[in-house]
């Protein structure tokens, strides 16, 4: 089991950039592939990037593919999201979840492990 806290949400302008965070409690972080995910209010939660255990293979949804970056320090047991060039439409509340093994999946069924979210909120 890992336990995941997220934080680096808040409040940035259209254009801007924001730097999300989750850190990983445990001495097994290594062995997980880490994703992001975000729920926006009555929408369903949408996967946004992810990267494999070994941080070797990274994938992203089409509509952050360009403007988000996701990488990862096991060193630190972080996983963290950039997001650059924020649009209103990336206002949710985001998500990191770790899937033991895992390839780096956009299929949020296979993480078994969540964080409690972060909000971020993108004025226009």
């Amino acid at each position: 089991q890992v336990q995941l806290v997220e934080s680096g949400g808040g409040l940035v302008q259209a254009g801007g950039s924001l730097r999300l965070s989750c850190a990983a409690s445990g001495r097994t972080f290594s062995s997980y592939a880490m994703g992001w995910f975000r729920q926006a209010p009555g929408k369903e939660r949408e996967f946004v990037a992810a990267i494999s255990w070994s941080g070797s293979n990274t994938d992203y949804a089409d509509s952050v593919k360009g403007r988000f970056t996701i990488s990862r320090d096991n060193a630190k047991n972080t996983v963290y999201l950039q997001m650059n060039t924020v649009k209103p439409e990336d206002t949710a509340v985001y998500y990191c979840a770790a899937d033991l093994w895992g390839l780096g999946s956009p299929d949020r069924t296979r993480y078994k492990n969540w964080g409690q979210g972060t909000q971020v909120t993108v004025s226009s």
